[in-house]
């Protein structure tokens, strides 16, 4: 029972994992697809094991520490290996550079040029000759580089 129990919590965190991370990021400031997963599967499990028909707060610690320690190996796992931190949590992606559009890039991650100009007024710049590059974060948060003023 307890074995099961810990299985099932293990397949859900990783699986929760694949999917936001396969699904993509979109621009403004969120949490990375890792800490996500982490804050609403332990919210997830904590309601679960409160109302669920087989009420057991065994059956939910259990979980929680299974997911708890999942996310501590995954993070020291991620500290320790570029690799798997890039499986994890992705690279930020070039959106625009030198005043050109990487269309595929921007299709691939259903960002418009709307959203990269959005992000440049916000930082006070009107045109795209004022941005030389755009990328899209990690966190999926559009980072602008403004073009270098000439003297």
């Amino acid at each position: 029972m307890a074995l099961s129990t810990i299985l099932r919590a293990l397949f859900g965190y990783c699986f929760l994992i694949f999917v936001v991370r396969s699904v993509g990021r979109r621009p403004g400031k969120q949490l990375t697809p890792f800490e996500f997963v982490l804050i609403f599967y332990l919210g997830g499990l904590t309601l679960t094991g409160m109302v669920s028909n087989e009420v057991s707060l065994t059956n939910a610690v259990c979980q929680i520490l299974t997911v708890a320690l999942c996310h501590y190996g995954l993070a020291v796992a991620r500290q320790r290996s570029p690799q798997i931190a890039q499986l994890l949590d992705g690279t930020p992606l070039v959106l625009l550079q030198a005043g050109t559009w990487h269309a595929d890039t921007m299709r691939r991650t259903r960002i418009a040029d709307d959203d990269v100009m959005a992000m440049a007024r916000d930082q006070g710049l009107k045109t795209l000759e004022e941005i030389d590059t755009a990328t899209l974060e990690r966190n999926g948060e559009i980072s602008i580089i403004p073009k270098e003023q000439e003297a």
